[in-house]
């Protein structure tokens, strides 16, 4: 798998977020488990602070002095730096009392501002360099002690505590590793069953490449169905357009095959005459139509024309105009072009010719002195019109006069066929046609996208 495989992104996201997530875990739970062992800790330092205030009487021998009747049960207070102490500071007098634990050490008690009888806890350093965790409290001793008030602490060593967090985390990490296996492994299994159906479509898009299939279907996961659905949309639309394509190539067959083979006729009789120079000037025109009507052919076989084609519609225009002006019609019209050189339509070059030679033959045919093109784009679209100055159409014959095969082709009127192959050249870029009487004459419409402006 590459970094482009969606599989190896789920995966790597998979393991990012699991690793962050055990890592937050063991973040949380060690520090959990310190909160506990502080907690359990506080409350044995109480216990400790208890008995040593309970023990705690003036001494026989001194007056004034106190002692304690008997000493902590924990033998630990007994060792020399065993990590636990406890120690009294009698504030009027300044003596103090501790525990054997502290060796020669004395506790820097932090000072108490009240006598509430409340355990304050504090941390401070200790003796050979060690961070203790301490209680304390300020008690107010009684005439029989000698009055006054005293400061009674009891401290354990920070590092046991530290120590204890860190063999918690190492008995942790062997369980946060196989946790986090099992759930790499479940994210493995979850992504290989998401993206099964993916695969689903990927197979039945080879069936329907291959022919076996027609449609992808819709017995998808919802979260799939909605893009099976788009692909089925554009199967018909590139159905249609394969159906719009053989369509054009019949009625290029049917329009040009037969005066073709007229023309290749006469132009032998020409030959054959003594009449060479028109004979091979006609020869290279029926090739150029012949050439075209190759062209044509091949579409069908070729897909879905290229979407992000733009034509300039002054050089389209004046392309097909130039061809018409040369026929015995084209020479005896006025023309008025109107058209902004750089105006530009999101349709093939030839496309637009094409269907702009129908048009503006159809003008000149029926046209008595002039042919207006005139063209402008407005926001996203394109017009572009072509209007004569001759009778027109009736208006209820507008429709007909769009019918592939319609009435108006079959009374020779150039309207029908033509006009339905402008129709299918445009509707195959997204565009339209329609068709108005100017009063006098007929305005036929073009409406295309318009390129994204830089």
């Amino acid at each position: 798998m590459t970094f482009g495989s969606l599989r190896l992104r789920l995966l790597l996201a998979g393991a990012a977020s699991t690793l962050v997530a055990l890592a937050l875990a063991a973040y949380g739970l060690t520090i959990l488990f310190e909160r506990h062992v502080e907690r359990r800790l506080a409350a044995e330092l109480v216990v400790h602070l208890n008995q040593i205030t309970a023990q705690l009487e003036p001494s026989m021998e001194a007056k004034g002095e106190l002692v304690l009747a008997a000493q902590p049960a924990d033998p630990r207070f007994e060792v020399p730096l065993s990590g636990l102490y406890w120690q009294i500071i009698h504030e009027q007098k300044g003596t103090v009392l501790r525990s054997r634990s502290l060796w020669d050490s004395e506790l820097a008690l932090p000072p108490e501002p009240d006598v509430d009888d409340t355990i304050h806890q504090h941390r401070i350093a200790g003796p050979a360099d060690t961070e203790l965790y301490l209680i304390q409290r300020r008690v107010e001793l009684p005439a029989r002690m000698g009055g006054g008030t005293a400061r009674i602490a009891v401290a354990w060593d920070a590092a046991e505590t530290a120590k204890a967090v860190r063999r918690f985390a190492a008995d942790l990490t062997p369980l946060l590793t196989i946790i986090g296996a099992l759930l790499l492994a479940a994210a493995w299994v979850q992504v290989t069953i998401g993206l099964r159906p993916l695969s689903h479509v990927r197979s039945r898009l080879a069936a329907v490449r291959s022919g076996k299939n027609r449609r992808l279907g819709a017995d998808f996961p919802d979260e799939v169905r909605p893009l099976a659905q788009e692909i089925d949309e554009l199967i018909d639309a590139r159905d249609a357009e394969l159906a719009r394509a053989r369509a054009r190539a019949g009625d290029l067959a049917h329009g040009l095959r037969t005066p073709l083979q007229v023309l290749q006729t006469e132009i032998e009789r020409l030959a054959k005459d003594g009449h060479a120079t028109v004979a091979l000037n006609l020869s290279t025109v029926t090739r150029t139509m012949q050439r075209t009507v190759e062209r044509e052919l091949a579409r069908v076989r070729l897909a879905s024309p290229q979407r992000d084609s733009e034509a300039n519609v002054a050089a389209a225009v004046e392309q097909v105009v130039r061809v018409v002006q040369r026929t015995p019609d084209g020479e005896r019209m006025d023309w008025i072009v109107d058209v902004p050189s750089d105006l530009t339509a999101s349709i093939d070059h030839d496309d637009l010719s094409e269907a702009l030679g129908n048009l503006i033959e159809n003008a000149t045919r029926h046209a008595r002195h002039t042919v207006t093109i005139a063209g402008h784009r407005d926001r996203a679209t394109v017009t572009l019109t072509v209007a004569d100055d001759g009778p027109g159409i009736p208006e209820d014959d507008l429709a007909e006069a769009l019918r592939r095969g319609g009435r108006l082709d079959e009374r020779g009127s150039g309207a029908g066929l033509g006009l339905a192959i402008v129709t299918d050249i445009i509707e195959s870029w997204s565009g339209a046609l329609s068709l108005e009487n100017a009063n006098p004459g007929l305005a036929a419409t073009l409406t295309l996208n318009a390129p994204p402006r830089p």
